[in-house]
C-alpha cells in the first residue's frame, strides 16, 4: 500500500501536504493491446511512473484517470477493437479541467500530469491553458509530460538492440510498453500470446471511418519481441531521472538526482 496515493490517505492526512508537496494527476486510457497485455495499460504504466517519481520526491498521487481520447488506427488500434473505451476530446478538456480547479481550491500550487496515452495530449494542454492563461504570476503552475518524450537519446538502442525502433507512432503494445510492463506487472503479461504483427509504416494521412483493413487483427502495430523487464527498468529509470530532473528546476525542489 503506497503512502504517496491520495486515495488511501484520510482527509486530514491529504490536507496536510498540500502546501509543502506537490501532485501528480496520472491520466492513461482503456484501450485494446493486442493479445498480450491488458486494456489498462496506458492508466497502469502511467500510475506506476507518477508512484516511482513520488518515491524519489515524496509527491503525492491523485487516483488516476483511466480513460482517454479516442484511439487512432495508427498509434492505438482504434475503435474497431472490443474493450477500447473512448471519451470525446471536449469530455477530457472539461473533466481534467474540473480535477485541476479542485485540486487549486483544494490548495495545491504544483501539479504534474503524467499521461500514458499519445491521443490525450492536446486535450490536457487544452485544460491546463484554459484554467491558467490569464494568470500572471509563477504558481499555481501545471506541467504535463509523458514517459516516450523523456526517454535519452542513450536508451533508445540499449532497449531496441535486436530490432530496430520503428517510431513511437508504432511502439504501441510493442517492445517499450511491453518491456514496461514486464518491469511492473509481469503478472498481467501473457508473453505466450506475442504476436510478430505489425505495419511497416503509418499512412500520411487519417480516415473517418477508419479502415478495418489498416493494421492486423492482433491489433498490434510493431512486435513485441525481445521485450524484457531489465529493458523495462532502464526505461523507467531514464525517465523517472529525467523527469525528476526537471521537476526540481520548474517546482523549485532541493532534490539529489540519483542514478
Amino acid at each position: 500500500m503506497s503512502k504517496h496515493l491520495i486515495r488511501n490517505m484520510t482527509w486530514e492526512e491529504y490536507r496536510s501536504r498540500t502546501e509543502n508537496s506537490f501532485l501528480i494527476l496520472p491520466v492513461g486510457a482503456t484501450e485494446q493491446h493486442g493479445p498480450h497485455l491488458p486494456l489498462g495499460v496506458d492508466a497502469m504504466l502511467s500510475e506506476n511512473l507518477s508512484l516511482a517519481i513520488a518515491e524519489r520526491t515524496n509527491a503525492v498521487v491523485a487516483p488516476t484517470l483511466s480513460y482517454g481520447y479516442k484511439s487512432q488506427p495508427t498509434s492505438g488500434g482504434g475503435p474497431m477493437f472490443p474493450g477500447t473505451i473512448d471519451l470525446k476530446g471536449s469530455t477530457i478538456t472539461s473533466l481534467v479541467y474540473d480535477l485541476l480547479e479542485e485540486f487549486l481550491a483544494d490548495g495545491w500550487k504544483k501539479i504534474m500530469i503524467i499521461s500514458g496515452h499519445y491521443e490525450n495530449d492536446a486535450f490536457l494542454a487544452e485544460a491546463a491553458d484554459l484554467l491558467l492563461r490569464n494568470q500572471n504570476k509563477e504558481f499555481p503552475k501545471v506541467l504535463l509530460s509523458n514517459w516516450w518524450d523523456n526517454i535519452s537519446d542513450e536508451t533508445i538502442p540499449l532497449v531496441f538492440d535486436e530490432i530496430e525502433f520503428p517510431g513511437w507512432a508504432l511502439e504501441h503494445a510493442a517492445i517499450a510498453e511491453t518491456s514496461m510492463m514486464m518491469h511492473f506487472l509481469p503478472e498481467l503479461v501473457r508473453e505466450d500470446r506475442m504476436v510478430d504483427d505489425g505495419i511497416d509504416r503509418p499512412p500520411g494521412y487519417q480516415r473517418f471511418p477508419p479502415s478495418h483493413s489498416l493494421i492486423p487483427a492482433s491489433g498490434c502495430l510493431h512486435t513485441a519481441q525481445s521485450s524484457s523487464a531489465e529493458k523495462g527498468r532502464l526505461i523507467i529509470d531514464d525517465v523517472t531521472n529525467n523527469i525528476v530532473s526537471f521537476l526540481e528546476k520548474e517546482f523549485l525542489l532541493d532534490l539529489e538526482i540519483k542514478g
